[in-house]
């Protein structure tokens, strides 16, 4: 049930950041609607895939498509 839930969430965060060159994290969980731990375990699947790039700057999370 959570893998499929993790996969789901994912889509929903790759189709938020693939009209864009990438968004912080607070600017994700706005757009996609997301609570933290969905959106961190939507994360996690499409870093594990090697699908997005995280970076910290300035104290935030940068994320954006590879």
């Amino acid at each position: 049930m959570l893998k499929e839930k993790a996969g789901n969430v994912a889509g929903q965060i790759w189709n938020a950041l693939n009209e864009t060159e990438g968004m912080t994290a607070k600017q994700l969980k706005k757009a996609t609607k997301l609570v933290d731990k969905d959106l961190f375990l939507g994360l996690g699947w499409l870093l594990r895939e090697d699908k997005v790039s995280v970076e910290e700057i300035e104290s935030e999370l940068f994320i954006k498509l590879i």
